[in-house]
Order: structure tokens, then sequence, then C-alpha cells
């Protein structure tokens, strides 16, 4: 297992199963990272990341509550097409990597491979893509990344 690296976050948020970290540029999310251990939740003088934070707080008490949070994304054209697709998956659904696969005309390992390079978990939902005999990965291998998923798919299934 991967150790999960601490980066700079401008704000983190504790979460039922860890933390989350939220790195935001101009007034957009650019980078989320979920962690399996609480990271401590510092305060936060900027309105834009309380916003945010609010937003995913809601989410972890009500799977169903809308995250409209603006944010960029970078990755190659078939990366997009691939978060795309997840995105469209509802709350309390998941697909496999195949039949994620069969949709946009691909192969199970690049839609995998995709998801790995999601660096926008929560808002371009990775966790709802599983394998047809389990799981799954999630997070890179980062250790407790696959406690993360679960936790995300029980609550989203709720």
């Amino acid at each position: 297992m991967v150790k999960p690296s601490i980066q700079y976050h401008d704000v983190v948020i504790n979460a039922p199963f860890g933390g989350v970290g939220i790195h935001i540029e101009s007034d957009c999310v650019v980078g989320i990272q979920l962690f399996p251990i609480q990271q401590g939740a510092p305060e936060t003088s900027h309105q834009f990341a309380q916003h945010i934070a609010h937003q995913i707080s809601q989410y972890f008490m009500q799977a169903d509550s809308t995250l409209d949070i603006p944010y960029a994304v970078s990755g190659t054209p078939f990366q997009k097409r691939v978060w795309k697709a997840i995105s469209a998956i509802p709350v309390g659904e998941v697909l496999t990597y195949s039949e994620l696969a069969e949709k946009i005309g691909s192969g199970p390992r690049a839609v995998a491979n995709a998801c790995g390079a999601n660096s926008l978990p929560l808002l371009i939902p990775c966790h709802r893509v599983v394998a047809k005999n389990g799981l799954g990965g999630f997070m890179q291998g980062v250790d407790g990344g696959l406690k993360i998923k679960s936790w995300l798919l029980a609550h989203e299934s709720k």
C-alpha cells in the first residue's frame, strides 16, 4: 500500500472516514485529497473555501445533497470523456469499469486508469465505478483508500 502524501490544502474538512483536503485557485477547486485519518480542520477566513466546506459537510450528512462547486480539471481528452461519464452516474448507483467502458466505447483498463488520474474525487465521483467482482481500486492504492470507497458507497446507498 502507498502511504498518503500530505499536500498543501486551502481548507481541510473532517469527514466520517477521516478528512478531505481541498486546493483552490481563483475561486475554483483544482484538487481534492481524501484522507483515511482526520488531519485537523483549521479555520479559514476564505469565504469561497467556507462555502465549499459547507457543501461537502452537507453531502456527508445527506448523500443526495447537490455539490454545486466550480472546479477546473486538467487531463487528456480521453480522461475528460471518462470523467464526464462518471459524473453522470446518479448517487446510489454504480457501474463496473466494463459497463462504463462499453458506454464510451473504450476498454475497462483505460477507464480504470482515468479513474486513477482523477484529482477531484467527490466532485467527479469515481468511487461509483467498481470492479465486476468487488470494489476495484481507489485513490491509486493509497493506504485506507478502499475503506473510504466502501464508506462513500454505503453512505450513498442509504
